[in-house]
């Protein structure tokens, strides 16, 4: 606790799930957040859960897989606040479907907003990461990184978070910027809960651990990544699954 005191947060997708719980750890680290969603009314609800007094947590309404709104909304962070110490891009979608079945509708969503995203929100910080000299920035993969049925879009999308994570720790490092990754197995958020259970029952036999994931246990990871306690951690992924074993 209070190791990012002093520093700028900013989390995609932070309205539930793993965003939610991810802005709650940062916050409880110290750090002032900056919380972004498109869902915006469960987003202010959020935010205001978090900090009711609304001085170290602020919502913003925005669709990362917009450049126009990613160059808008980081410039008025960037004007409010000075600077953006950490970045955490979680926002996530699925549209799953078998690929011979798949749409191109589904397909380029579920690849704007996982992996596009991450590029424009990258390009929005990183020069300022670089005058800085600082900068820590987590992208959330999953392990369908490695592929999963009827998820030819998301494992695509996540794989490509990986690649990304390590060119941009490659190209940054010597400004004393960190780009991780961390990879979720099966976790219990609104995205998995309507999974069918047979579905459930076989993610859990193939975990270790013998159960799914809790978010907070993702979002302690992503604040070890987000501290500087992982000063010379850069370009890796950390496995978040219970040593879930993809088939």
């Amino acid at each position: 606790m209070g190791k990012l005191v002093d520093k700028i947060a900013v989390v995609t997708g932070a309205a539930q799930g793993i965003g939610e719980k991810i802005a709650e750890r940062v916050l409880q680290d110290g750090a002032s957040v900056i919380m972004l969603d498109v869902n915006f009314d469960k987003l202010q609800q959020t935010a205001s859960a978090l900090d009711s007094s609304g001085e170290k947590v602020f919502a913003m309404k925005c669709n990362v897989a917009d450049p126009d709104e990613v160059t808008k909304t980081f410039s008025t962070i960037y004007e409010k606040f000075g600077k953006i110490d950490i970045l955490i891009n979680n926002a996530g979608i699925t549209r799953d479907s078998f690929f011979h079945k798949m749409t191109p509708e589904q397909w380029h969503s579920v690849l704007d907003v996982n992996l596009n995203s991450m590029f424009y929100t990258c390009q929005a910080v990183i020069p300022h990461m670089r005058a800085q000299q600082y900068g820590k920035i987590v992208n959330v993969s999953s392990s369908s990184s490695w592929g999963n049925l009827g998820q030819g879009n998301y494992s695509a999308s996540k794989a490509g978070v990986l690649g990304l994570t390590r060119t941009l720790a490659k190209e940054n490092g010597g400004k004393q910027i960190t780009v991780n990754a961390v990879a979720p197995g099966q976790i219990n958020t609104d995205m998995t809960k309507d999974l069918p259970e047979d579905v459930k029952k076989i993610a859990t036999m193939l975990t270790p651990s013998g159960r799914m994931g809790d978010p907070a246990e993702v979002a302690s990871v992503v604040a070890f990544l987000a501290s500087d306690d992982s000063s010379f951690v850069n370009g890796e992924c950390i496995s978040v699954s219970g040593g879930f074993l993809m088939v």
